[in-house]
């Protein structure tokens, strides 16, 4: 393999070049080399918190699609859930490939070179070219390797060859070679090469269209010198010629191209190469170029800045300071409106990049965009400009808050400028747009400031109407509605003025309409959000059952029970299942107060003299846990619903959340206030003490353990389980092991446990029983 091309190589095949190059090497390849995902080597590795190693590309677009699709966020490799999306460049690994694909290429190119002398056979001289023209279509930058190796002399001779194969391919290699390349081209251009290139036009083959194509390239480099003739070129997909002169040209003519660019529409690829060639030009004319000027480069970095990538290339390339400085300066020097609102548009292309934003400084002191001063100037635009900047600056703020590690640092500038009153007021904008990104920004920011949205939402300004009315419009469901609604559902479940205000507005029985129909089968993009966020939403109401009839009597008048316990069942959807199991625990934690306990009728006369003569009045129909007469819809009866079968299967969840919820509503039968040797009764039938012991055994998590032996407790005040029970090491091992290490609770009840089993360590007696 050291001295020459792989034969079993197929020179015919022309449709798969590049992938047969990348396999070719003359060092072993490692299996850590490869993307799981694309199959291909990496140039951009990045780790997962995992550990698993990804093409950054592929798993930020693996991500997007969980995203979109509402699946849950898992590693691709290990279908394990991740708790963030972080990405953490793996350097030694990149660093490591790069030097191996260097020394492979550097040995290729030996081997071609050695390839492209006349006592070479065909095929050694055809696949020597074919890897010249591999390496100068995988980066431009390949080209100035190919002139400085000397190659382009020795194609250039192949033009001589006697074999009409190699005479074509190498008219194909040169025109690759010396494509937007102007210093090859000169190379190509000396000696008789032109002349020998112009004796293929008499040719009725393949070898007179490269022949012209090589031609043209002579001419096209002569028409460049015209502008007009470079804004036509341009227009049909020739950018070189517009950037060389926004690079070379003079400042007129700089600008005249940048004014150009600006207007072009181009396809995210080519913002990415537009970026990485003139991007630090246009900064630069950001910075210190007359208004004219300014307004030019704006309008070009508008364009390149709209795809992440070629964001990117745009940040490396220093725009942000002088960005955040066009925004922020007043007076004299500040940009018109017109301009500060591109700016606006540029920054929050730039933010939705994904970038790592807390450590690019962006004015004095390293301020970065995430500094409390930053903030609060985006903060102070915010509320002093017009609809199109607001919104501009909005989403710059949503990017922000969408990252983890950005995030707090926004939450704590917003806290400290106590802007959150004017932020919620936008939620009645009439501006779709503008509506849509506050939305956004405050949902983002309810995990970390849900009482303050609380208490910004709740009163007579109409924004918590102004949300219900959005997520209850009967449309195709939008972005809109799943961020309002996520929105609502983020915000504290036991604040009792919000709910209450709910309930007088009629919010829930619009939100209940809404989740039925979505049910009904209708889909879209934004369904899972929306339908996670409508179940939360509703939940709102069995977390003040005690305090609020009214709340009693809506939950009955849309059989809410019902509802509930049919969702335990939607599948693939964990939040759903946990919400839903968590709302019938708060119902059923009410079933004990809302049953109807018949009243015995008093003993007559005989019977209170002879009472040996009596026999106990006997009432059938009444609920073996509650004592009384219960139902589904009017004491939210788990028992009546059917619920308990559906809970003890969810005992088997993956989710340790999902797991947690339906432990807690199968413990309200066994809560103080019923009759919990029925409880128990009734989990034996539904098959559910061996899962519930099971989880006690597993030991997900402190708090599902603290929950599992709580039950446990309970069932094993049974003589015939607690027999059972007895003889299960496991069971026992779980038991010790929680009395050992739990909190002191946990080991208190473990401690009632183990004396129902006589296993009891002897070092026990700690607490009072």
């Amino acid at each position: 393999m050291a001295g020459s091309w792989d034969r079993s190589y197929d020179l015919g095949s022309q449709s798969d070049d590049s992938y047969q190059f990348e396999r070719l090497h003359i060092e072993p390849m490692y299996d850590a080399f490869i993307c799981p995902l694309t199959k291909q080597i990496m140039r951009d590795p990045v780790t997962l918190e995992n550990g698993q190693t990804f093409e950054r590309e592929a798993i930020e677009k693996w991500f997007k699609e969980c995203k979109e699709s509402g699946r849950k966020l898992v590693c691709p490799l290990t279908l394990k859930e991740l708790r963030s999306t972080e990405l953490n460049p793996s350097i030694a690994l990149r660093n490591t490939i790069e030097e191996w694909n260097a020394r492979n290429e550097a040995a290729q190119l030996d081997m071609a070179r050695r390839s492209l002398s006349p006592g070479s056979g065909e095929n050694d001289i055809m696949q020597a070219l074919k890897f010249i023209q591999h390496l100068c279509q995988k980066s431009r930058s390949n080209k100035h390797v190919i002139r400085n190796a000397e190659l382009i002399p020795m194609i250039v001779d192949m033009l001589k060859s006697s074999s009409r194969r190699v005479r074509c391919k190498a008219l194909e290699t040169l025109l690759i070679v010396v494509e937007e390349d102007s210093d090859n081209k000169e190379i190509m251009a000396e000696g008789d090469t032109v002349r020998t290139i112009v004796k293929f036009l008499s040719q009725q083959s393949k070898e007179r269209e490269e022949a012209v194509s090589l031609l043209l390239i002579k001419t096209l480099e002569n028409l460049a010198m015209c502008e007009n003739n470079v804004r036509q070129m341009a227009e049909n997909g020739k950018l070189q010629p517009l950037l060389t002169l926004l690079l070379e040209g003079s400042p007129e003519t700089k600008l005249s191209m940048a004014s150009y660019l600006g207007e072009l529409v181009l396809n995210n690829d080519v913002k990415v190469f537009v970026a990485r060639t003139v991007g630090s030009s246009l900064v630069n004319i950001m910075r210190s170029g007359n208004i004219q000027s300014r307004e030019a480069a704006l309008k070009a970095l508008n364009q390149i800045s709209s795809f992440e990538a070629s964001a990117r290339v745009l940040i490396d390339a220093g725009i942000l300071p002088p960005l955040v400085n066009d925004l922020f300066t007043v007076g004299m020097n500040q940009l018109p409106v017109r301009l500060k609102e591109i700016s606006a548009t540029i920054l929050a292309n730039v933010v939705s990049s994904g970038y790592d934003f807390d450590s690019i400084p962006v004015g004095p002191v390293h301020q970065t965009l995430v500094s409390e001063e930053t903030v609060h100037n985006l903060l102070y635009l915010i509320s002093n400009t017009g609809p199109a900047i607001e919104c501009k600056l909005l989403q710059v703020l949503v990017g922000l808050t969408s990252s983890p590690s950005t995030v707090l640092s926004v939450v704590a500038a917003i806290k400290s400028s106590g802007a959150i009153i004017s932020l919620v007021q936008f939620i009645e904008a009439p501006q779709k747009d503008l509506r849509v990104a506050s939305i956004k920004l405050l949902h983002n920011l309810s995990p970390h400031m849900g009482e303050e949205l609380a208490d910004a939402l709740r009163g007579t300004a109409g924004q918590l109407g102004t949300l219900t009315k959005i997520i209850s419009e009967n449309i195709g469901i939008t972005e809109e509605q799943a961020e309002a609604v996520g929105l609502l559902a983020d915000l504290p479940e036991r604040d009792m003025g919000l709910t209450r205000q709910m309930l007088d507005e009629g919010a829930f029985p619009s939100v209940y309409t809404r989740l039925v129909t979505i049910r009904q089968g209708r889909s879209s993009r934004f369904v899972t959000p929306y339908q996670e966020g409508l179940v939360r939403v509703l939940s709102r109401i069995t977390f003040v059952l005690a305090e609020e009839p009214d709340a009693i009597a809506l939950c009955r008048e849309l059989n809410l029970a019902l509802q509930f316990i049919e969702l335990l069942q939607a599948n693939g959807l964990d939040n759903v299942q946990m919400v839903s199991a968590m709302a019938l625990e708060n119902l059923s934690q009410e079933s004990k107060n809302l049953t109807k306990i018949p009243e015995l009728p008093k003993p007559g006369f005989c019977v209170s003299i002879f009472p040996c003569f009596s026999e106990p009045p006997v009432t059938i129909g009444l609920c073996r846990v509650h004592r009384g007469t219960c139902s589904l819809k009017e004491t939210f009866c788990l028992l009546e619903g059917q619920a308990v079968e559906k809970l003890v299967a969810l005992l088997e969840h993956t989710n340790e959340k999902v797991v947690e919820a339906s432990l807690a509503a199968l413990s309200t039968l066994l809560d103080d206030g019923v009759d919990i040797e029925k409880g128990v009764t009734v989990l034996f039938e539904a098959e559910g003490i061996r899962p519930i012991l099971d989880v006690l055994q597993e030991k997900r998590t402190e708090s599902l353990r603290r929950r599992a032996v709580w039950v446990v407790e309970r069932l094993l005040r049974t003589d015939d389980i607690a027999y059972e029970v007895s003889g299960n090491p496991n069971v026992n091992t779980a038991l010790v092991d929680a009395f050992q290490h739990g909190d002191y609770r946990t080991r208190q009840v473990a401690e009632r446990a183990l004396k129902h089993i006589d296993k009891i360590p002897n070092f026990s007696g700690v607490f009072p029983g």
